[in-house]
């Protein structure tokens, strides 16, 4: 039985009112667990009949099911390589929900790792306009990453920068913003108990002092008339109503938009707070929109962010992200060559660009931005391959990018097949000698990876940090 601290009580009861008795109840039950369908690889009808227990739909996104407790390792599962779901507290995808992303909208996550509402906001684009994804910590940007490649997503960029420098630099850029703002995890309790050793009220207050500031830097990247959703996922009235208070109190060219959304229940006119009653762990959202005809910087920023060692190191990533001219350049007729050679129609694009001998395709969208050389870029686009003793290896990432009718050369298991699980740990597999060179390997019709067909042999090329133990 977990043990509530008074102080965490007394604070959300008064939240709660006539609910708290039922809060309290429902405490002691299993916490939710979901996964959601990358719509960009899987439709939801076909995951249905793909997963090992039954769709029981989530209130909070038409692409979500709840996991029963029976369910397990479906981190090992081919599905999960694949990038066919991302496994997500449910609640967790109201707040994308809210944003309601729409095709060809320039989208900034700015605090995204590990990138469940990322990834859930690329299917919403579907690889049109921009996703842009950012995380101030290196070593989550990373993870970050990794999440983006793996759900296939060709359309966004991810970057480790403080939120008020990148902001600064991309003014004025984005239709949609979405402020998953770090917080004192009140909403995770059940999941992780141990969480409630690190809760105090100094750390509610610090919290809410670093929100505000991150959402004061959000306004500066908004289009004037844009629309952005500050989430949490914490119960604390200072970290949510409060710091909302705050920000409309300094800026009242926002205003709350109430798109009545069935779920949760609702606070200051138009805002959603979700409890363990309603289906999910605990989530606060809210969605703002300009309504002026430019946006002021102001000066509310306080010192929250800190000089830490992961933001001293992402200040150095992304040189040259435009691609400056090398010596050891390939030449354009070449990459196009290359790029003929594993996929149809170019579906990337031809914007390419070539970093430190990665030849990247970035996102068309990229062109109207402002530039990005110092926003802490760790990967813009899709990286097709890299430079190598004269000859070009392609990228694990590009051909999780690209649909199975999109490659040259493909070979398609199924989930039954043993030969996908030998593949997903490195090992090497029999294909029809027919096939050669690079190939795609997929699994129910999704990219897993590729490896390189020789005499009837595919010479396995998944990453090694990826493989099945």
């Amino acid at each position: 039985m977990i043990q509530l601290l008074p102080d965490f009580l007394n604070e959300i009861k008064p939240v709660l009112k006539e609910n708290f008795q039922k809060f309290l109840d429902n405490y002691d039950s299993e916490p939710f667990r979901g996964l959601r369908a990358n719509t960009l690889k899987i439709s939801v009808i076909k995951l249905k009949t793909l997963l090992d227990f039954p769709w029981e739909q989530v209130p909070f996104a038409q692409e979500g099911t709840y996991i029963p407790a029976s369910a397990s390792s479906l981190g090992n599962s081919p599905l999960h390589h694949c990038g066919a779901y991302y496994v997500q507290e449910p609640s967790a995808m109201s707040a994308v929900t809210l944003l309601n992303p729409q095709e060809g909208d320039c989208v900034l996550d700015l605090c995204a790792a590990p990138g469940g509402k990322s990834t859930q906001i690329a299917a919403r684009l579907k690889g049109s306009g921009l996703l842009w994804s950012n995380e101030i910590v290196r070593s989550r940007a990373s993870i970050l990453l990794s999440n983006i490649e793996r759900m296939g997503v060709r359309n966004a960029v991810v970057s480790s920068e403080s939120p008020e420098e990148l902001c600064k630099r991309l003014a004025g850029c984005f239709d949609k913003i979405l402020v998953d703002a770090p917080c004192s995890g009140e909403g995770m309790f059940r999941k992780e108990p141990q969480a409630l050793e690190h809760w105090s009220r100094e750390h509610v207050e610090a919290c809410a002092v670093r929100q505000l500031n991150i959402l004061e830097s959000a306004k500066l990247a908004l289009k004037p008339g844009g629309v952005i959703v500050y989430s949490t996922c914490t119960f604390s009235p200072e970290e949510n109503e409060g710091v909302i208070e705050k920000f409309l109190n300094n800026n009242p060219d926002f205003e709350i938009i109430d798109e009545n959304e069935s779920f949760g229940m609702k606070t200051m006119g138009g805002a959603v707070r979700i409890f363990p009653f309603h289906g999910g762990e605990g989530h606060f959202a809210v969605k703002l929109r300009h309504k002026g005809m430019s946006i002021e910087s102001g000066s509310y920023f306080y010192d929250s962010f800190g000089a830490s060692s992961e933001r001293k190191g992402s200040k150095k990533q992304g040189k040259n992200q435009r691609g400056k001219a090398q010596s050891n350049e390939i030449t354009r007729e070449e990459i196009l060559d290359f790029y003929d050679s594993l996929f149809a129609n170019r579906p990337f694009g031809e914007n390419i660009s070539q970093i430190n001998g990665k030849i990247i395709l970035l996102p068309e969208a990229l062109k109207k931005f402002p530039s990005i050389e110092k926003c802490g870029v760790l990967r813009a686009g899709v990286l097709l391959g890299e430079g190598k003793k004269g000859r070009i290896e392609p990228a694990h990432s590009a051909f999780m990018a690209a649909e199975k009718d999109e490659c040259v050369n493909t070979v398609d298991l199924s989930l039954s097949d043993e030969n996908i699980i030998k593949y997903l740990k490195g090992e090497e597999i029999e294909i029809s000698s027919d096939i050669k060179g690079y190939t795609a390997v997929c699994c129910e019709g999704m990219t897993a990876g590729f490896g390189k067909a020789v005499d009837g042999t595919l010479k396995n090329k998944y990453p090694k940090g990826l493989r099945l133990l």
